[in-house]
Order: C-alpha cells, then sequence, then structure tokens
C-alpha cells in the first residue's frame, strides 16, 4: 500500500497544511496557532479555569502551563484566583486578547466558509461522519491498549 492510499497519510497531509496556513495569519499578528486555539477556549466575559482549558484542548497540563506563561508574558491573559473558589486560579483575556480572540476566530470562520463554498453539504455529513467513526476506532484502540484483557475477549 503506498502511503497516498492510507487515511491516515491524508489526515495528517491535511492537518499540517491548515496548520501551516493558520500559523501564517498568526505569525502576521505576533502570536502562534497554538496561542490562538488558547485564546478560543477561553471565555471573555467570565474568564476559564486554568484546569479547563488543557481538558478543551486535548493538552497536557504540563504544555499548557508553559503556554499560559508565555500569553501572559505577551500581555494577552491574567491570571485571577477563581471568585469562588479561591485555591483555584481563572484565566482572563486582557484587551490585546480579547483581539487576538477574534482575530481566531474570524480566521477559522473564513477558512470553513471557504470550504463551503467548495464543499457540498452532503460531502461534509458524509466527512463527518467518517471523521465520527475513525475518532470512534481510535477511542477503541486506546481503550484496548489500557485494558489489554479486552483485546482477547
Amino acid at each position: 500500500m503506498k502511503r497516498e492510499e492510507t487515511v491516515d497519510y491524508h489526515i495528517k497531509s491535511a492537518w499540517h497544511a491548515i496548520s501551516r496556513m493558520y500559523n501564517q495569519k498568526a505569525v502576521q499578528e505576533d502570536f502562534t496557532t497554538s496561542i490562538g486555539f488558547v485564546l478560543i477556549n477561553i471565555n471573555s466575559k467570565e474568564g476559564t479555569p486554568a484546569t479547563k482549558i488543557a481538558p478543551l484542548m486535548g493538552l497536557e497540563a504540563r504544555s499548557l502551563t508553559r503556554m499560559l506563561k508565555t500569553m501572559e508574558e505577551k500581555g494577552l491573559i491574567e491570571r485571577k484566583p477563581d471568585p469562588i473558589d479561591k485555591r483555584s486560579v481563572r484565566i482572563f483575556l486582557t484587551e490585546e486578547g480579547k483581539q487576538k480572540k477574534e482575530i481566531s476566530v474570524k480566521t477559522i470562520k473564513d477558512f470553513n466558509q471557504m470550504v463551503r463554498e467548495v464543499v457540498e453539504e452532503e460531502e461534509l455529513t458524509v466527512f463527518f461522519k467518517v471523521f465520527e467513526k475513525i475518532n470512534k476506532i481510535i477511542e477503541q484502540i486506546h481503550s484496548e491498549a489500557l485494558n489489554p484483557e479486552t483485546i482477547y475477549e
């Protein structure tokens, strides 16, 4: 089987192309795609508990901690004690953080609009169903890796 015939090749090459496109836009605005995704996951009005951001993005907490530090240094976010649970920290967007979040959201919406202008709705429906099935397969493989005895049942 040629690599061009494998499912993961197409997923990976498409994601790399999308990521490069997003990064080119982010660099023009003096941030990164990763920072843009973090900004999108922070509630603009109420902030977001720091512990909730990593799971929303599928990141390890350690990776996010470094990124939050960078974002704080760039003046995009502020850390404040949670008003209800003083042991917890909430992440709030600064005015600049809100502007960068708007740019990130617009970039994603613009790309999705371009795709929808070229790809028919029924094709997208099939595309989304295929990805749901791929994710279920990955979840199954992951759960079997965690539970090796289930492989032989």
